[in-house]
């Protein structure tokens, strides 16, 4: 099994776990981010009216589909990382790490084929977070639907295309927030303990998260269908639409659940991720010799 391999294996398993622990955060703020009124709530709040209507259960809506596109986004970025890393390596002579220019390269290139090609899921898993909410303003629908029926449902109401919805955002999320979390743990030096790799992962996603939540509010919002998000023309004109119509607070709703559940996320996968790659290499490398 090739380097690249295990990194994208780790690198899935290690998503899987923080999604399953950090999910209901997920969740809250997804909602809140599609959420157009002008009411504020706390997490806490959150929590407990969606218990009250749907059940502890509620929280986990989406969870099916959101374990299949961690495990694909970050095994698909892990691979393409590590494809493109070796590629660079292999054409020139020198040092083995990567420049400030050739990483932020890599990392583009593994963001926008992770992008392109886990999407669709994102699409699904964000329907049915919001699926029990009502679509604009309309009453709540109380049945849950499964990923294959969710699937099966946008792609009759809206067309293969809907499955695409909101990739600009995703986009510039990707070559932003992606590349400073995994892209620093993929360059970073080995001597670095789980520890140190847990509080570089929170850091960094700290940063990211808080600098670019405005794009993930009109991601969201394009990927749940919402009607008024389907108006906006561009990303820019999501973000233009939303201050207008809701101000400075309509950019930022949700962020607080976000920001808890992207800094435990990335930490976890930061420290899970490294540690399975070592797990399984240690593993393989015995059986590739005998």
């Amino acid at each position: 099994m090739s380097d690249s391999a295990i990194h994208a294996i780790a690198g899935a398993a290690g998503g899987i776990v923080a999604m399953t622990a950090t999910y209901p955060l997920i969740f809250i703020s997804t909602r809140a981010a599609v959420e157009t009124k002008n009411e504020q709530k706390s997490t806490y709040q959150a929590v407990l009216d969606i218990i009250k209507r749907e059940g502890i259960l509620g929280l986990y809506s989406g969870l099916n589909s959101s374990l299949l596109g961690i495990a694909i986004t970050n095994g698909v970025y892990y691979y393409f990382y590590e494809r493109s890393r070796e590629a660079i390596l292999r054409s020139r002579s020198g040092s083995k790490a990567l420049s400030t220019v050739e990483s932020m390269l890599t990392g583009m290139i593994a963001g926008s084929a992770t992008t392109l090609i886990s999407n669709p899921i994102w699409v699904v898993q964000t329907s049915q977070a919001v699926r029990t909410m009502g679509p604009d303003s309309q009453p709540p629908v109380s049945k849950k639907l499964g990923f294959l029926e969710t699937l099966q449902s946008i792609l009759a109401k809206d067309g293969i295309g809907a499955f695409w919805r909101g990739i600009g955002p995703a986009l510039v999320l990707k070559r932003t927030a992606k590349l400073r979390a995994a892209g620093a743990a993929a360059t970073a030096v080995a001597v670095l303990s789980d520890l140190d790799f847990f509080f570089l992962g929170a850091f960094s996603k700290l940063i990211a998260t808080s600098a670019t939540y405005p794009y993930i509010v009109v991601k969201s919002r394009l990927q749940a269908g919402s009607i008024n998000a389907l108006k906006y023309k561009s990303s820019m004109d999501g973000l233009l639409t939303i201050l207008q119509e809701e101000g400075v607070e309509g950019l930022y709703k949700g962020i607080g659940s976000k920001v808890v559940q992207s800094v435990l996320t990335a930490a976890i996968l930061f420290a899970g991720q490294r540690r399975i790659y070592e797990i399984t290499k240690a593993a393989i490398i015995p059986v590739s010799k005998a």
